[in-house]
């Protein structure tokens, strides 16, 4: 049987065509020195320059280096999901194209995973060379993210991580998801998460793929993340909370109206119909709303339970018995 890798380094690019040949060396020579057994992994999200090219020489020089093409740009997050299923190596280490992240923290990342038992570390770049335009979101980014997540990181957004290979195996990540794969892991149940200043290093080639609306989408994400964490097994828990609670105070007033005019007439006060306060409308929105909820909290409590139980929807860390479960981890 094949030993298996010790080292997976996954790299996405975006037109870094420049940059690759000496990001290439580079790693070779630091994995190389500390006589790790290991891999590179290029995936190119559809590229408009040379990288492909690129790609295919390093690919023919050096046999450890596997190469993946998108026909298109899908973005970082497919590439890394791309890289994450494609990869073999027991501690999985991450880096960007464009030589701001430096190879030279490997070994370290490397000994955090195997020796410190973390199963994801993060890098924290603590003086970075970006533009003001990209670090103060990135900082307000990080802040809303520990406040939802609980992961105490300074920097959820960094290109170099290092993780143990069942990590990268439990993820199912699309939208902009590679903003918070340190929640990801820990809501999959890997909560050892660590953390280790990094050097930031400025731009050598190509401009920065940063823009606005990457800023927003990793932001609807983290939000869509939290949700399905936290309600997508029990929907009713908060569809039927929310639809009780708008039902609920729609009735109240409804009653109220209709207990108010009641009482005026009996009393022989000046009284107007029900239907001419403009509050029994409100009252009567929130009543349809308070239905409308429940039935969809109903309707996804019958979707959950159609899929409730099968294996593959859990993660499973270990098996005993005859049907053992090979581990793959550290």
């Amino acid at each position: 049987m094949t030993e298996q890798l010790q080292l997976s380094v996954v790299i996405p690019l975006y037109n870094e065509e420049e940059s690759l040949p000496e990001l290439h060396d580079w790693i070779v020579r630091v994995v190389t020195e500390q006589g790790y057994s290991y891999e590179i992994l290029l995936v190119d999200d559809g590229s408009t320059d040379r990288s492909w090219a690129v790609i295919s020489q390093l690919s023919e020089r050096n046999p450890r280096v596997r190469g993946i093409r998108f026909t298109r740009n899908y973005g970082k997050t497919a590439a890394l999901q791309t890289g994450f299923q494609a990869c073999r190596g027991k501690v999985v280490v991450t880096l960007d194209a464009d030589l701001q992240d430096n190879p030279e923290e490997i070994p370290e990342l490397y000994r955090m995973i195997t020796q410190e038992g973390y199963d994801l570390v993060s890098g924290w770049k603590q003086k970075r060379y970006d533009p003001l335009s990209k670090t103060l979101p990135t900082k307000l980014f990080n802040a809303v993210s520990r406040w939802v997540s609980g992961v105490h990181l300074h920097d959820f957004n960094s290109g170099i991580k290092a993780y143990r290979l069942p990590v990268v195996k439990s993820m199912n990540l699309y939208g902009e998801m590679h903003r918070n794969l340190p929640i990801v892991a820990k809501w999959n149940g890997y909560s050892r998460i660590g953390e280790k200043v990094v050097r930031h290093q400025a731009r050598k080639y190509g401009t920065t793929k940063f823009g606005l609306d990457r800023f927003i989408n990793g932001f609807l994400d983290l939000l869509v993340i939290a949700f399905v964490h936290k309600f997508s097994r029990r929907p009713m828990h908060f569809f039927g909370t929310f639809g009780t609670l708008s039902f609920f105070v729609g009735s109240l007033i409804t009653a109220y109206l209709i207990g108010e005019k009641l009482y005026n007439i009996a009393n022989h006060l000046k009284y107007r119909n029900v239907t001419d306060n403009p509050l029994f409308f409100l009252a009567l929105v929130a009543i349809i709303l308070g239905v409308q909820l429940f039935l969809a909290g109903f309707l996804g409590e019958l979707l959950v339970r159609q899929t409730a139980g099968k294996t593959g929807d859990y993660l499973i860390a270990e098996r005993t018995g005859q049907d053992t479960f090979t581990s793959t981890s550290v």
